[in-house]
C-alpha cells in the first residue's frame, strides 16, 4: 500500500473508531450474514474510508467474523459488518505460521509470475538449484557487492534474475542508467560495468524500467537489493552467496515436509 494511502486509512480509521465509540454498540458482535452480504459490507466500508479505492480481493479470514481484504497488494481484516478493521500481522500461534506473510508472498508469487525472462537480466549456471528475482538499482552499494559475487552464486547453482528499482523513482539519474544498461547491445556486460562504476553510453529504447519500479511498489520494496524466491517469499536484502544458498535450502526443506 502506498504512502498516501496508508495515511488516508489511518486518518478514516481515527474518525471510524470514534464514530463507533459515540454509537453506543462498538462492542456488539456482528450480526450473522452471507458471504455476499460480508462480502458488500466490507466493500462498502473501504469505499467510504477511501473512495475510489483499489479492492484486489476479498475472502474468508481465520478469524471468525472478519474477511481478509488485499488492499493495493497489501493484506487487512475487515469485520464482516464493515465497522472494524485490523492492519497488522496475523499469527496462528499452534502452528508457529505467519498468515499475513503467507499471503503476501501468494500475491508476490502471482504479480513476479508475470514477468517473464525476456523482460529481466539473467545470470544463471548450467544447472539451475535455485532461482532468485532481486530489484536492483544501478548505484546502490549492496547491489554492487552483490553483483561483484555473481560467479559465486553461480557456481552454487543460484539463478539471479535481475528486475529494476531505481530508488530515486522515474527520471532519477539511476533510472536512467537502468534504461541504458537494458537498450544496450549486451546486457550483462552493461550491467557489469555499470555495477562497477564504469559510465556506459547514455541509450534509449523501449524498456520495462518504469514497469519493474511500479511492480517493486507493488509487492512492497522498500530498499535494495530486494530478494524473492520463486515463491514469492521475501528473503531479505544482501546474502552473501553460502547465506543465501542456506536460506534456499532451509525454504525448500520446509516445503517439501509440507
Amino acid at each position: 500500500m502506498n504512502r498516501l494511502l496508508a495515511a488516508a486509512l489511518v486518518g478514516a480509521l481515527s474518525i471510524t473508531a470514534c464514530a463507533a465509540d459515540q454509537s453506543g454498540d462498538a462492542r456488539a458482535t456482528p450480526a450473522a450474514a452471507s458471504a455476499a452480504e460480508g462480502d458488500a459490507a466490507v466493500r462498502q466500508a473501504l469505499e467510504t474510508l477511501v473512495p475510489n479505492v483499489k479492492i484486489d480481493s476479498i475472502k474468508p479470514s481465520p478469524i471468525a467474523g472478519f474477511r481478509e481484504v488485499v488492499l493495493s497488494g497489501q493484506v487487512l481484516y475487515v469485520s464482516e459488518d464493515g465497522k472494524y478493521l485490523i492492519q497488522g500481522t496475523l499469527f496462528d500461534i499452534a502452528t508457529r505460521t505467519d498468515l499475513t506473510e503467507a499471503t503476501r508472498a501468494g500475491i508476490r508469487r502471482e504479480a513476479l509470475a508475470k514477468v517473464g525472462p525476456e523482460q529481466r537480466i539473467v545470470f544463471a549456471p548450467a544447472e539451475r538449484k535455485h532461482t532468485v528475482t532481486v530489484f536492483t538499482d544501478i548505484d546502490c552499494g549492496y547491489c554492487r557487492r552483490l553483483h561483484q559475487q555473481m560467479k559465486e552464486y553461480n557456481e552454487l547453482g543460484i539463478a539471479v534474475e535481475y528486475l529494476f528499482f531505481p530508488r530515486a523513482g522515474i527520471g532519477s539519474e539511476s533510472f536512467q542508467k537502468a534504461v541504458s544498461v537494458w537498450c544496450a547491445d549486451d546486457r550483462h556486460q552493461a550491467m557489469t560495468e555499470a555495477k562497477n562504476g564504469i559510465e556506459i553510453p547514455r541509450r534509449e529504447c523501449d524498456n520495462p524500467v518504469a514497469s519493474d519500479f511500479a511492480l517493486g511498489q507493488q509487492v512492497g520494496v522498500d530498499g535494495t537489493p530486494a530478494i524473492y524466491t520463486g515463491e514469492g517469499i521475501y528473503i531479505g536484502g544482501y546474502l552473501a552467496p553460502q547465506q543465501m544458498l542456506q536460506r534456499l535450502e532451509q525454504l525448500a526443506a520446509r516445503q517439501a515436509a509440507r
